[in-house]
């Protein structure tokens, strides 16, 4: 398949709607390293300003596979695939990387740049450095409501903030 070349650029010269692309296009969360990756679809998380630095923050469930490697990794990247690869960004949010090989099954092209994986299908890449690691609890929601919808299991998302290292796109 035809793929366009990725350019790097920065993080204050992107066009992207990061609403539309997380919220509604979705990203795929990958960790790893050459030996072994994993990745998951994500439609929670942002980008902003913190610490002085530009920079992601995703939120990833504790009992995600990906979580594994995210917590190994000092990197990770998000990678936004064009709106004809719906189906792999359904398929990898729906199986588990820990029972088959999804990466491989997906048919997408897993590529690494400064060690880090990443989708070389994407139109927009962005490799981060992990700077903050935190879970949530019950008490951090001051609308209890929050709580009660999200998590009726209590498995809270373990919140990451890393910083943008380096962004690639095809625009």
């Amino acid at each position: 398949m035809y793929m366009k070349q990725l350019k790097e650029t920065i993080p204050s010269l992107l066009k992207e709607n990061t609403f539309q692309s997380i919220g509604k296009d979705w990203m795929l969360v990958t960790a790893g390293d050459t030996n072994k990756a994993n990745t998951m679809t994500a439609s929670w998380g942002g980008l902003g300003v913190m610490l002085g630095k530009d920079v992601v923050y995703v939120v990833i469930r504790p009992q995600r596979y990906t979580r594994e490697f995210m917590d190994r990794e000092a990197t990770f990247s998000l990678s936004f695939l064009p709106n004809n690869y719906r189906n792999e960004l359904n398929y990898l949010g729906s199986v588990s990387g820990k029972e088959e090989d999804k990466i491989e099954k997906s048919g997408l092209t897993l590529d690494f740049i400064d060690n880090t994986p990443y989708f070389s299908e994407s139109k927009l890449v962005m490799i981060c450095k992990k700077l903050v690691r935190q879970p949530l609890e019950a008490a951090s929601f001051l609308d209890a409501s929050m709580d009660k919808t999200f998590y009726q299991q209590k498995d809270y998302h373990i919140l990451y903030i890393a910083e943008i290292t380096k962004v690639l796109t095809t625009d």
